[in-house]
């Protein structure tokens, strides 16, 4: 052979400095999805076991999610429902807005944040004031009601499951339980 390459094989070739790279100026030109993305700690929202995930966010959206490898719990591995939360977050029917839907009726209605928020604080504040008990049978003091529980999730931490359950004390909230058991 004269030295020349065949031209099957010049063609996969791309010169990149003085050496020929194989791969075609396409490839060469693109690049991860995650440059110039910020990696946020989160958690799986699924299950119980807590597994670490980091979310990789651009301009304001979410780009990508992964196993965090730097977790003890998971070691970067997710299972098939946590490797799909990208997927969760990016869904075009999930729902974004609070939906209310009135006693008696047949549709639901978008409703501000805001009243959402002051709403559940109404009922909230109502239901206590109608069910707290200050002293029970006996006389002795129990301050607290049974008509409202908490149910904790499963990506609640130590330190929020420790504010919640400090808050719903004081309110006299004896039914505080959590799911993970932690």
């Amino acid at each position: 052979m004269s030295g020349r390459r065949p031209s099957h094989t010049r063609n996969r070739f791309w010169q990149v400095g003085d050496a020929p790279q194989p791969f075609s100026p396409v490839s060469v030109a693109k690049h991860s999805r995650l440059r110039g993305a910020t990696a946020v700690n989160g958690v799986c929202p699924y299950c119980a076991v807590g597994c670490a995930q980091l979310v990789y966010v651009k301009d304001g959206q979410c780009v990508d999610i992964e196993g965090d490898p730097r977790s003890p719990i998971n070691e970067g591995k997710l299972c098939p429902k946590g490797a799909n939360t990208f997927q969760l977050v990016q869904n075009p029917h999930r729902v974004t807005t609070v939906q209310y839907r009135a006693s008696y009726s047949d549709h639901w209605e978008e409703k501000p944040l805001d009243w959402a928020m002051e709403r559940i604080a109404q009922l909230t504040k109502e239901t206590r004031d109608a069910t707290f008990v200050d002293r029970d049978e006996n006389g002795d003091l129990v301050r607290h009601t049974t008509a409202i529980g908490h149910l904790g999730g499963a990506t609640l931490d130590n330190e929020e499951n420790y504010l919640i359950k400090k808050l719903f004390n004081t309110l006299g909230i004896i039914a505080i339980e959590n799911q993970a058991r932690i």
